[in-house]
């Protein structure tokens, strides 16, 4: 079975509002009115409300957490004290739902194995780490308290919401049962100079006036470290966009790359000589005269 938490982008704290609100944005997103003939979004969309239906209901969501794909065996053999009568064994219970036990403690207590849960932790990395990639070392206590250190790789082109996971260092099982997995929810930092929408990249780049109404090539930085000169047509208008084509973001686990949009705009000059004066003056006499 699916994770019904993943199918719907949130952790296993979420508040019912966000579970509802989580389920909605994906539900337009899917719906097969929005993408007619599209069986991966029908299936998308029956994965969806499958998952809310069970996340939604406070008691299946409740058996859901605690027995994960066998909630439904669960809830087909029915609670305890119901169909087993009150002074039922929760032993007994678990041997019906399970197929088996795993013995019993010292001390007459029913030992059940039961695997640990998954654990989300944020992490916050730079738009530069996010185009190579990078890692980070975490620390968790261990349940005799002793010191547990990780170290996660984080692939190039992951973006605000990725989703790292990291199998089996999430919480502890109990009674031999195995650990959870750990995910790191990724968090892009915004950049100074660069913006990013998807795997593209939008810069602004200042030029020279005289570049722009004569032509020829401006300095363009990118997040690889290098620049490009861009050639700049004579008569360019301020605020025109260009496009480096695979200049962008990596996409993950891709050859891929995005473009880079190169936002020009003129930087005037801040102080003029008496000749530099002089022909601005001409131009202006000149462009008044075409004008009338």
């Amino acid at each position: 079975m699916k994770d019904y938490y993943q199918v719907l982008g949130i952790n296993r704290g979420a508040s019912d509002q966000e579970i509802k609100q989580a389920y909605r944005k994906l539900a337009r997103k899917y719906h097969p009115d929005i993408n007619p003939g599209d069986k991966q979004s029908e299936v998308r969309f029956k994965e969806i409300n499958e998952a809310y239906e069970v996340l939604s209901d406070s008691e299946k969501r409740e058996k859901y957490d605690r027995f994960g794909s066998d909630w439904k065996r669960y809830e087909q053999a029915g609670a305890p004290g119901a169909e087993y009568g009150p002074s039922a064994d929760f032993a007994d219970i678990f041997e019906t739902l399970f197929g088996g036990r795993s013995g019993r403690a010292s001390g007459g207590g029913f030992n059940v194995r039961m695997d640990g849960q998954d654990i989300d932790q944020s992490v916050e990395i730079t738009l530069e780490e996010a185009f190579s990639g990078t890692q980070r070392t975490l620390q968790f206590s261990n349940p005799n308290g002793s010191p547990r250190t990780i170290t996660v790789k984080i692939p190039s082109g992951v973006d605000t919401g990725t989703r790292v996971r990291v199998p089996n260092e999430g919480a502890p099982g109990l009674n031999g049962g195995s650990r959870g997995d750990l995910y790191l929810v990724v968090k892009v930092l915004p950049h100074s100079r660069f913006e990013r929408k998807g795997d593209d990249l939008t810069v602004k780049v200042e030029t020279s006036l005289y570049t722009l109404l004569l032509g020829g090539q401006t300095p363009v930085p990118t997040l690889a470290g290098k620049t490009i000169n861009l050639n700049i047509p004579e008569q360019t208008q301020n605020g025109r966009t260009f496009r480096l084509s695979g200049q962008g973001m990596p996409a993950m686990r891709s050859n891929r790359r995005g473009d880079l949009y190169v936002v020009v705009s003129a930087q005037l000059p801040t102080r003029l000589s008496p000749r530099e004066r002089e022909l601005f003056e001409e131009l202006r006499r000149i462009k008044e005269d075409q004008a009338a």
